[in-house]
């Protein structure tokens, strides 16, 4: 048996036909005439020398080789839309698609945007802010942020800075809640995005760093760290900050870190990207603009004595 393949518009007539079981609708999908679907199949058929459709009157089904094509064509043909978007990529150095967490798209990315855009004016910028895991080549997606405590080794991966939490609020706060021991009076607020770690960082953990054990209990809960850092930033109570999203913050003054513990998270953010694509243009740009960002709040970090959760 002959194992040259047909053409490949015939394999695609067939394919649209497949999927829609109705020659009529895959005839107006490729935007060909019925009879002109209708001939490609059957020249499919002749190839093959066997049928792949049951003519009914007002419908078809495949045949039992016309069923074992079938979900091959539809795979063969969406690899070959996958590979033709990646080499369409290739050739754009102008555009940029980043995904990354709402909270750090909120609290991290827009807030420097400017600074990147002023720099590259010759690269348009295209965000999603979700945390699905996603297909970089699927997708359409250039890099991707995201924070985690294990590794991705089928992608090229940068780790960023070190994340930890500290208690953070507003400098009215800071003044009636200056100790340990007044803090257990202070309202309390929970983040609760970062459940998912291992070490499970919390206000448990972080009072019993400071030898003063005590539970927390009362207090609003978030599932996304944005939404709980903008209710300590408008005076509802104290928060743990992660560095990533809260550094801006204490380096230009809105909010306050009155204590100089803070627990290293055991997770980081990373920058993703599609191994060999960390060097196109508008990636290394953006990715050397990132540490060029992080490396302005170093000095946040420094003030701090990071404690690791292992040790306590």
């Amino acid at each position: 048996m002959s194992i040259r393949l047909p053409p490949l518009t015939a394999l695609r007539a067939f394919d649209a036909a497949a999927r829609h079981m109705s020659f009529a609708l895959a005839a107006a999908e490729l935007n060909v005439t019925p009879a002109a679907l209708s001939f490609q199949i059957k020249s499919l058929e002749q190839h093959l020398g066997a049928p792949l459709f049951r003519r009914l009157n007002r419908a078809v089904e495949l045949t039992e080789a016309g069923d074992a094509l079938s979900s091959g064509a539809a795979e063969g043909f969406q690899t070959l839309a996958t590979a033709w978007r990646a080499a369409q990529r290739t050739q754009d150095t102008q555009t940029l698609t980043v995904t990354a967490g709402p909270a750090f798209t909120a609290k991290w990315l827009a807030p420097r945007l400017y600074e990147f855009a002023q720099a590259h004016p010759e690269i348009e910028l295209r965000f999603a802010a979700s945390l699905q895991r996603m297909d970089l080549t699927r997708d359409n997606v250039d890099v991707a942020i995201r924070f985690s405590n294990t590794t991705t080794a089928d992608l090229f991966s940068l780790p960023l800075a070190e994340e930890w939490i500290t208690p953070v609020m507003t400098p009215a706060m800071a003044e009636k809640y200056s100790t340990v021991e007044s803090l257990q009076h202070a309202p309390i607020i929970f983040d609760e995005s970062i459940n998912f770690l291992d070490s499970r960082v919390s206000w448990s953990s972080w009072f019993t760093a400071m030898g003063n054990p005590y539970t927390p209990t009362l207090g609003p809960r978030f599932s996304q760290a944005d939404h709980a850092l903008d209710a300590a930033l408008a005076g509802v109570g104290v928060v743990l900050g992660r560095r990533a999203l809260v550094v801006k913050d204490l380096a230009e003054g809105r909010m306050v870190a009155p204590f100089s513990t803070a627990l290293s998270t055991g997770a980081r953010f990373s920058f993703l990207c599609l191994k060999g694509m960390e060097h196109r243009p508008q990636i290394a740009a953006f990715r050397d603009w990132m540490l060029q960002e992080i490396e302005k709040t170093a000095h946040i970090s420094e003030t701090l004595t990071i404690l690791d959760l292992e040790t306590l």
